[in-house]
């Protein structure tokens, strides 16, 4: 009886030793001496063990973070670097599967359709991290633009994600640099700023005082 692990395994092996994936089901299972409906138990398509490796690896990453005992003491911008560093360890391991998936489901104008089932896991993920600074005052809870801190965390998924598929770096040392570098510029544009204070004084002399009348407008 096949398993859905040794189904993976053979796919990912098939397609780094041949580049392609395979012409169709009948033939990889007849590779495999597996029936071609132990196959259909577990996967709809070559498609979908891409995006299961994927979410398998975006899950491993974030339940590995989440328990460590130092989680709880992190701010929001560490628990993000945290997911970053801790998510490259992990795609190491299937680096050669990983730039041959996203290389074959390049899309220029949105998220890889391989990617698909990560995007909902990890911005849940981040908004619940995003959610934490904004009730502790670490974020600004700006009107309308809060909800959308998220969206810039997953365009950071998706630059960081690509430039290590490229990084040719010793230890990929120029990508910690970029998760560094891109996180931090990140959160400091969610962190407050003196321009929040400064709307927040218009807004605040605008409703009290007369201060139309009293400056004349």
């Amino acid at each position: 009886m096949a398993t859905a692990q040794q189904i993976k395994n053979g796919y990912i092996d098939y397609v780094l030793l041949n580049g392609e994936k395979p012409a169709s089901v009948y033939s990889f299972v007849k590779k495999l001496k597996i029936a071609e409906a132990d196959f259909y138990d577990f996967y709809p398509s070559f498609e979908s063990i891409e995006k299961n490796l994927w979410v398998e690896l975006t899950l491993e990453t974030i339940t590995a973070i989440e328990t460590q005992e130092v989680w709880s003491q992190y701010s929001s911008r560490e628990k993000i670097l945290s997911f970053f560093y801790s998510y490259v360890e992990v795609l190491k391991k299937h680096r050669s599967f990983i730039i041959y998936s996203l290389k074959k489901h390049q899309n220029k104008f949105g998220t890889p359709e391989v990617l698909s089932g990560v995007k909902p896991i990890f911005e849940n993920f981040a908004e619940g991290v995003i959610n934490e600074g904004l009730e502790s005052g670490e974020l600004a809870n700006r009107k309308f633009l809060s909800k959308r801190y998220k969206d810039a965390v997953w365009v950071q998924f998706g630059f960081i994600v690509n430039f290590w598929t490229t990084d040719d770096s010793p230890g990929f040392e120029k990508t910690d640099e970029v998760i560094e570098k891109g996180v931090n510029v990140t959160f400091d544009l969610f962190e407050r700023s003196p321009l929040d204070n400064l709307l927040e004084y218009g807004k605040f002399l605008s409703r009290n005082g007369n201060f139309k009348e009293k400056m004349g407008l």
